[in-house]
């Protein structure tokens, strides 16, 4: 059996701990910025190369130098703490720049 989807004050004490992340009903979301569409795409790469190992994809959106990501368990139809997880290790991929 899959995860369960956490309860709304589950997800405000885990949306603590990746502070950069936006907090949304059955999701967290994060906009960030780079120097151009190369370093974006880049990042973006680093990122698909973590999602494939932990087999959580986030949401991607690409807008030149923005990339908007968003996650949630489709599966579990909300949040879980995999998807706080997989924030924070996206996290450490652009403190990583």
């Amino acid at each position: 059996m899959g995860q369960r989807p956490l309860t709304g004050s589950e997800s405000g004490e885990l949306s603590r701990e990746v502070p950069q992340w936006a907090l949304r009903d059955s999701s967290i979301s994060r906009e960030l910025s780079f120097k151009g569409f190369r370093e974006a795409i880049g990042f973006v790469n680093e990122v698909a190369v973590v999602a494939e190992a932990q087999d959580h994809h986030p949401d991607i959106c690409i807008s030149y130098n923005k990339v908007d990501l968003r996650l949630t368990t489709h599966k579990a139809g909300g949040l879980t703490r995999n998807d706080f997880i997989m924030a924070a290790k996206i996290d450490a991929i652009e403190a990583s720049k």
